[in-house]
């Protein structure tokens, strides 16, 4: 077997670090595992039950300690699992949320984990931006990534070209409606689109959608991003709910 490199962007393969995030990827996406790192000091049932499932499907087991610690950047990652990257397709009638210039690996991380929560499994994320398949961000979904459909695109346009039937729904601190009046008319199939951490989203994505505002208090100049796309998805999702109910 070839030795394995730390992390870059440009490798055919990444890491699942963790026991959870690497059962997630056995049971998702097994497919795509290729080998099994362990800790000397791995060990409980759950270590065990990723050894057993690993061996099911022919996936080499080797004791990595050196190569766990500059994964993870950590002493206590006990467990990985290499896996092939892949570009996944969004459903096209299917809501999706658009993460423009997302540059935080927590946030893109969190925002994974909630959004699979909520049951919106459609995600697109718009370059330059934090690296869906960075193993930090990956721990960060709790092996979420695994059961998304995540695709990465070079340009706003570039998504746009591929589903130019979605009604776009940007989030902006002047949107021209609050929240609670935009879920009150959702036109489906629809896309939540969401800024960089920093500067937010462009003036001119007012002028594409249906631009919308989360309120808070003069108390803060914005909420948190992986926090405004869980608030507004789960408007969303809840208005949907109720008009399909």
């Amino acid at each position: 077997m070839p030795s394995l490199k730390g992390y870059s962007s440009d490798l055919e393969y990444s890491y699942a670090p963790g026991v959870f995030p690497s059962l997630e990827l056995m049971r998702v996406r097994p497919e795509s595992a290729t080998r099994l790192l362990l800790s000397e000091r791995a060990q409980g049932e759950g270590v065990e039950k990723l050894r057993q499932i690993c061996r099911e499907y022919g996936v080499r087991e080797e004791i990595a300690d050196k190569a766990l610690r500059r994964i993870s950047g950590k002493d206590n990652c006990f467990a990985a699992v290499v896996f092939e990257k892949w570009q996944a397709e969004l459903a096209a009638d299917k809501p999706h949320v658009v993460l423009h210039h997302p540059m935080d690996e927590g946030n893109l991380g969190t925002i994974q984990r909630t959004l699979l929560g909520l049951g919106l499994k459609d995600i697109a994320v718009i370059r330059p931006a934090a690296d869906a398949f960075d193993p930090h961000v990956v721990r960060a979904t709790m092996g979420a990534l695994f059961s998304l459909r995540l695709k990465q695109y070079d340009s706003f346009e570039a998504y746009r070209q591929e589903y130019p039937g979605h009604r776009l729904y940007p989030f902006m601190l002047d949107g021209s409606v609050m929240l609670e009046e935009a879920v009150q008319s959702v036109q489906k199939p629809y896309a939540l689109v969401f800024g960089n951490e920093g500067s937010g989203l462009p003036p001119e994505f007012a002028q594409l959608g249906q631009a919308v505002r989360i309120p808070h208090s003069n108390e803060i100049d914005s909420l948190n991003l992986s926090i405004a796309v869980g608030i507004g998805a789960y408007a969303f999702v809840h208005a949907q709910e109720k008009q399909e109910g």
